[in-house]
């Protein structure tokens, strides 16, 4: 079995997986968000400290399997660098006191094997990552072969979000609350920009929306709940609009056969439904991760974990570190 486990962010989690059957043993996840919510994102210093108290918590629950472990795997990059070192800290002395090798595990690659989790791998596939912030199209052939077609040249999908909520006091995480306002309210209230429309470019940005968005705010005397609902409805609406549009453009030049949208922000349905509509019109076989695995878990990064313990992909005590920002 494997050992994994996730502190990219704010969420504390670790996972048990059986090599030879994917199958997964344990998992257990412990979020931070009502602690966060109170200044309406994460705060990392915040975050690093909640990791302390409750990755050593969900480890004691995992000792009865510590004789059948042939690996530590953990998320070492992307993500905020504080907490990801909680993680990286716990691998390091799970691996020096158990006397079993250490797995790095790229965040972003954990998210496109949710869609894998208890089952074999297939690909090629073409897929859409909208996590954290990470608003991406990745051409996926194997583990180590993934080439980025796109990716924003600003804020991320999910960003956006929670800075739409942020800016109307509704909370966090923004995404859930602002999907939930949305579905009461008007989507057609607020015209908003549709960002890089008149551009031939595939790429995405979200921060002239997110500015519209602002000054929209600003322009009402009072923000009522059927003000708040239908900004939520046209904010969500021009996001959606956006990605939509470059993915046209995309499937127009190659339709994929394969397709996924995976990450946090996989979970919006209003997202997911033009998604499939897409793939409805191109005959193109649309692959989505279990809600439950859509945001960050151990699960994912374990399922990743099982596939580079078997091409031997190792990694040496001194040569695992953490990285904030990088690629697939």
């Amino acid at each position: 079995m494997i050992l994994s486990i996730e502190s990219s962010c704010d969420d504390s989690s670790i996972a048990i997986t059986e090599i030879n059957s994917k199958k997964l043993i344990y998992h257990k996840k412990i979020s931070q968000e009502l602690q966060h919510s109170v200044y309406g994102g994460v705060v990392p210093e915040l975050a690093a400290r909640l990791h302390v108290e409750a990755l050593p918590k969900i480890l004691e629950e995992c000792q009865p399997y510590f004789t059948q472990l042939k690996a530590i795997a953990v998320t070492n990059a992307p993500g905020l660098a504080v907490t990801l070192m909680e993680g990286v800290t716990m691998a390091k002395a799970l691996s020096l006191s158990l006397n079993i090798p250490l797995i790095a595990v790229n965040h972003l690659k954990g998210h496109i094997y949710s869609l894998f989790i208890e089952k074999e791998a297939s690909f090629p596939m073409l897929v859409l990552l909208v996590s954290g912030g990470h608003t991406q199209v990745i051409e996926v052939k194997n583990l180590n072969t993934m080439h980025v077609m796109a990716k924003t040249i600003d804020d991320s999908f999910g960003e956006s979000f929670d800075k739409v909520a942020k800016m109307l006091n509704l909370g966090y995480p923004g995404g859930p609350i602002v999907q939930e306002y949305a579905l009461k309210g008007d989507k057609n209230a607020y015209e908003l920009p549709i960002p890089l429309s008149q551009s031939a470019q595939i790429a995405f940005s979200y921060s002239g929306l997110k500015n519209a968005v602002r000054m929209a705010i600003e322009k009402e005397k009072e923000l009522t709940q059927e003000v708040k609902q239908n900004i939520c409805a046209s904010f969500q609406k021009a996001a959606v609009t956006h990605i939509m549009q470059k993915m046209k453009k995309l499937f127009k030049q190659n339709p994929p056969t394969h397709f996924a949208i995976v990450g946090g922000a996989s979970a919006n349905i209003c997202l997911r439904n033009e998604i499939e509509a897409l793939c409805q019109q191109y005959q193109t076989t649309l692959h989505l991760s279990q809600l439950q695995y859509c945001s960050d878990n151990a699960a994912m990064i374990g399922r990743v974990g099982v596939e580079h313990y078997l091409a031997g992909d190792f990694i040496s005590m001194d040569e695992l570190d953490v990285f904030s920002r990088t690629q697939v």
